[in-house]
């Protein structure tokens, strides 16, 4: 479980670097691009997925079963 959630919290982190990399117009090529406003959702994005991440990866007190 503690890797599931680490791999969505990157899968979320790296498609809110997208969405954030196409609002400032880095990536080119969609409707999004050159948009701050999906700068911004990529940013919480990313900050969301950092969240679950760390969640994941970093619970304290969780227990192995074997």
């Amino acid at each position: 479980m503690r890797v599931a959630l680490g791999v969505v919290g990157l899968l979320v982190l790296l498609v809110g670097a997208v969405f954030a990399g196409q609002g400032l117009g880095y990536v080119r090529g969609s409707f999004m691009t050159g948009d701050m406003r999906w700068f911004w959702i990529g940013l919480a994005m990313v900050a969301v997925g950092l969240a679950i991440g760390a969640g994941g990866l970093l619970r304290i007190g969780a227990s192995k079963r074997a």
